[in-house]
């Protein structure tokens, strides 16, 4: 009989959730090749067309980093690379991980997901464990890479659905405390007005995506994380 040690029965348990956040993610919508080809073989050509820096801040997730078509500009000095897909869900990215993620070598992930996985009908402990299931694919493969969970955001569009998004927030927000090399930041109370409630400057016309202004919000916030991990702007 074989006796498994600490470190063998974390990684099991590490799988474990990985198990759990696909199979509850693929109860809302399959996730895999078909949703997202024409994505990844996008992103394949530019990479081959203009090769990504190496040790470069990574910014993986749903629509709102595929939007940010300034960020280059917007952290100078920093290598960043922007592998956001629109409509993408928390699992996408652990699904693709080894096409968008592990090729790059970054030294530093940011993802912003979540925000769809709670349109689409996951719950606040389903999105925690996609979440996690993430991580611990990150860990097996870049165990030395922090990671950076931006904070689901309040919009106009899908403001009924923020109690869930905030309950979400805030158990991935208790989680990561726990947790090494993982940071949480909340975008969330800069982008609310004084009642409470989403700033439509904020957003363009279909109240879910960001204007310059939404995104200035979100470098304000991103730069000194930035710099804590080394990566300073000019």
């Amino acid at each position: 009989m074989r006796w498994f040690n600490s470190a063998d029965k974390r990684w099991m348990l590490m799988l474990a959730w990985l198990l759990l956040a696909v199979t509850t993610a693929t109860e809302a919508r399959e996730v895999g090749p078909s949703q997202w080809h024409d994505a990844m073989d996008a992103f394949a050509a530019q990479d081959q067309a203009h090769p990504p820096p190496q040790k470069a801040v990574l910014f993986i997730g749903s629509s709102s980093f595929n939007y940010w078509h300034t960020l280059a500009q917007d952290f100078p000095g920093i290598p960043v690379i922007n592998r956001g897909f629109g409509g993408s869900v928390i699992a996408d990215s652990t699904y693709y991980a080894d096409r968008i993620v592990w090729p790059y070598h970054p030294r530093l992930i940011l993802m912003y997901a979540g925000d769809n996985d709670i349109a689409e009908g996951a719950t606040p402990e389903r999105v925690l464990a996609a979440f996690q299931a993430f991580v611990a694919k990150a860990r097996k493969r870049l165990p030395d890479v922090p990671v950076v969970y931006v904070s689901i955001k309040p919009s106009v569009a899908r403001w009924a659905l923020w109690p869930l998004m905030h309950e979400a927030n805030e158990k991935i927000r208790a989680w990561a405390a726990t947790q090494h090399g993982l940071r949480y930041v909340d975008i969330g109370p800069a982008m609310l007005d004084a009642q409470g409630k989403p700033r439509p400057e904020l957003f363009i016309a279909d109240g879910l995506h960001m204007t310059p202004a939404g995104y200035a919000l979100w470098i304000a916030a991103l730069k000194p994380v930035l710099a804590e991990y080394g990566f300073h702007t000019r």
